[in-house]
Order: C-alpha cells, then structure tokens, then sequence
C-alpha cells in the first residue's frame, strides 16, 4: 500500500508532499474532504500499534475539549480520530508495511529514505 492521509488546507503537509516527491502509485487522501473509515483507521492502527500514536495532542480541539485532564483510552482515541479530522496527526504516510506519522524532521527523513531507497 503506498498513501497519504493529509489535510490540502495544510501548508506543512503540502511542504512534506512536495520534499517527498512521491510517485505517481501513491494515493492521496485529503481527510477534511473524503473522511477516514474505520478499516482505514484500523490498518493504520496496525502498523501504528495504537490509536494513541496516531492522535494529536496539539490539536486545537483537544486543548477546546480539555481532554488532557481526561483519562483517555484506546477506544476514546479512536473515537475521537473517528470523530473528527483534526485529531490525526499529519500527514499519515504509508509505505508497504511502514508507517510515518506526523511532521517531525526525523520522520519524514525516514520515510523518505524507505520510499526512496
């Protein structure tokens, strides 16, 4: 499998994309327009190992709905994802059996060393 799950509206995700310079196999999906499904979310936790590691504690709703106080579990983290875009931490990049999750300079250099070989 070779996607992305990003948001267009997001100069970052649009800055990583273009840094990538991604073939033309990989499917792009702008998660503010076609929203993730369960079996998307599902295999991304699988090769994430959790929710958690998909969830964005940065997200402006998160600190809205004061859910650091909040004891959160796995199925809140679900769903939450499920719930609303914002809480995805991007972009989701998926490479085969990889995942890259978020932004950080260490990720996308990671995955773009996969991809790229």
């Amino acid at each position: 499998m070779k996607k992305v799950y990003y948001l267009k509206t997001c100069n970052t995700c649009l800055r990583i994309l273009e840094e990538l310079n991604l073939s033309s196999d990989f499917v792009l999906q702008d998660i503010k327009s076609e929203e993730i499904t369960v079996k998307q979310l599902d295999i991304m936790k699988q090769l994430a190992g959790t929710y958690e590691a998909l969830f964005s504690k940065r997200a402006k709703l998160y600190k809205e709905m004061d859910l650091k106080n909040q004891n959160l579990k796995e199925p809140d983290y679900k769903h939450y994802l499920l719930e609303h875009y914002t809480f995805l931490s991007r972009p989701v990049i998926i490479f085969n059996n990889h995942i890259f999750i978020g932004n950080s300079k260490k990720v996308i250099e990671h995955a773009k060393q996969m991809i790229h070989g």
